[in-house]
């Protein structure tokens, strides 16, 4: 039986840091604030793993224009609302100094199953992700999707990194919050996967032993929605501003489609071992877009600016079509003027040309990142 074609509707999922406005240290939030917030927000903010956390999802979106209404409304509520309680949030993945071993967990079963679960491994999590949904109604094809698409995870990554300190220290990475990250377990890029029936098999054998309880406890960089008929891309670091979260989510939305339109024509791209793919996602996850990645066609080493515009030319008809031509073109921007762990470095090595110590460069990064979340609201 013929399906309809699918309408590459989007969802974005972002996580917040909050960050406490005079020591611009992580502060967990009362209880009061996370009420206020899921209230106003009608469901659509929830709380994380950690205390000092927030999440907010967008409704189903058809345009990125459509989502960047919804995150305007999401991050201003949140700010207003954090403000009452003298917080801020912040986009980022990691915070630059505030320590894990401070941080206090959330109070709800589901992440005391998850504390006792990850051990050692999950009190580390000070991190923050952001998850991109793209709408598939059939099962098979998110699949096959899903095994064309995991090519490009490394090329979003390397433009998403926020995340180059831990606790007062450069890590020398863009995206440290993967190497926090990869520590658990059902993580990193998914499996090769022929069929809906094979990847449900392999997710009933842990649910039936017991190891998890549904799927949403499989965490791969991209894999299919445990609630929603979608794949959710989850490689990419939470942005400090909305121009580059729609710049990122807006590429997912056009790959998805160009490779679903390859497919029309009865063509595909080439599958690729994970080997492979893995070693683009430590480039882009030590790197960013300074380095460049591997183009395994060419089989050579090319520019990230190279590689952005192979890209632009495959997703041409796309973002036409899904009429994401100028969110999309803010990705340009993240070459020429850095991601946002290359803009938090920036920030600290003015300030220490500028005479300030370690302790109060690090907190310049915050004050820009409180600033940088308010951009374009």
């Amino acid at each position: 039986m013929a399906h309809a074609d699918p309408d590459f509707t989007i969802g974005v999922e972002e996580e917040y840091l909050l960050v406490d406005k005079d020591s611009l240290a992580l502060a967990p939030a009362p209880q009061d604030f996370m009420d206020r917030c899921m209230s106003e927000l009608e469901g659509q903010a929830s709380p994380e793993f950690l205390a000092c956390q927030i999440e907010i999802g967008t409704t189903v979106c058809a345009t990125t224009s459509h989502a960047r209404e919804e995150l305007k409304r999401l991050r201003s509520c949140v700010a207003r609302v954090a403000g009452d309680y003298n917080l801020a949030p912040i986009a980022a993945s990691c915070h630059p100094f505030s320590d894990w071993k401070d941080q206090v967990h959330t109070d709800r079963e589901r992440y005391q199953v998850l504390k006792r679960d990850l051990a050692g491994v999950g009190y580390r999590m000070l991190i923050s992700g952001m998850h991109v949904h793209v709408g598939i109604p059939a099962k098979n094809q998110r699949i096959d999707l899903m095994n064309q698409l995991k090519y490009f995870l490394p090329h979003l990554l390397a433009m998403s990194g926020s995340s180059p300190f831990w606790q007062g220290s450069d890590t020398g990475m863009n995206s440290y919050r993967l190497t926090v990250f990869d520590n658990l377990p059902r993580t990193g890029l998914p499996p090769q996967i022929d069929s809906w029936g094979e990847y449900e098999r392999s997710v009933e054998t842990l649910v039936d032993t017991g190891v998890i309880e549904d799927s949403s406890k499989i965490w791969w960089d991209l894999r299919p929605s445990a609630k929603f008929p979608t794949i959710e891309s989850r490689i990419c670091d939470v942005q400090p501003t909305i121009d580059t979260t729609l710049a990122l989510a807006g590429l997912t939305q056009c790959l998805t489609r160009m490779l679903w339109r390859l497919g029309k024509k009865n063509q595909r791209w080439r599958l690729y071992d994970n080997f492979l793919i893995s070693e683009n996602r430590w480039r882009a996850q030590r790197y960013g877009v300074n380095e460049g990645l591997i183009d395994f066609g060419a089989g050579e080493i090319l520019p990230f600016s190279e590689l952005l515009e192979h890209i632009f030319e495959l997703v041409e008809e796309d973002s036409v079509a899904m009429n994401t031509c100028d969110d999309i073109e803010v990705a340009r921007q993240i070459i020429a003027g850095g991601t946002g762990s290359d803009k938090q470095r920036a920030v600290y090595e003015a300030a220490i040309a500028a005479g300030k110590d370690k302790d109060d460069a690090l907190k310049d990064i915050v004050r820009w990142l409180t600033e940088a979340f308010h951009e374009g609201l």
